[in-house]
Formats: structure tokens, sequence, C-alpha cells
């Protein structure tokens, strides 16, 4: 039988479809905000003038977190 398309790749980093619906949306709306002051600053350079990098650390530094993060289920010490 196939796999589901909605819970392999979920299921391939150990979370439920739900906990990464969660996690993925966070990531994609502080993106689309950090994109919106990026396009805000363009046009006033006064404005977030760090809001774009401050976001992208934040985010690159809580996605290596949960890389680095073992699981157990995805590389069994066997």
């Amino acid at each position: 039988m196939a796999d589901n398309p909605f819970t392999k790749h979920p299921r391939e980093i150990g979370e439920a479809y739900g906990e990464h619906l969660v996690h993925a949306s966070g990531f994609g709306f502080k993106m689309i905000g950090a994109g919106l002051a990026c396009i805000v600053h363009g046009i006033f350079p006064f404005l977030f003038v760090n809001t774009g990098s401050n976001v992208i650390r934040r985010l690159h530094g809580g996605l290596t977190k949960r890389a680095d993060a073992p699981n157990w289920e995805r590389h069994p010490i066997i």
C-alpha cells in the first residue's frame, strides 16, 4: 500500500500531521511578515531596519535546533 502523502513526511521527521501543520505554518507566516517588512523597508529605509534579518536568524536557529534534535524513530540505535 502506498504511503499517504499527507503523513509520510511528518512521520519521517517524527511528527504527527497536526504538529507539522502548526510548525510549518508558523514558519510560513513569520516569513510572510518578514517579507512584508522588507518591502516596506525598501520604500521607507528608516522603517524595519533589522526586522528581516532578525526573523531569518530566529527561524534559522529554530529550524537548526529542530533538525539537530535526536529522532530515535528515524535513526534507531541498532
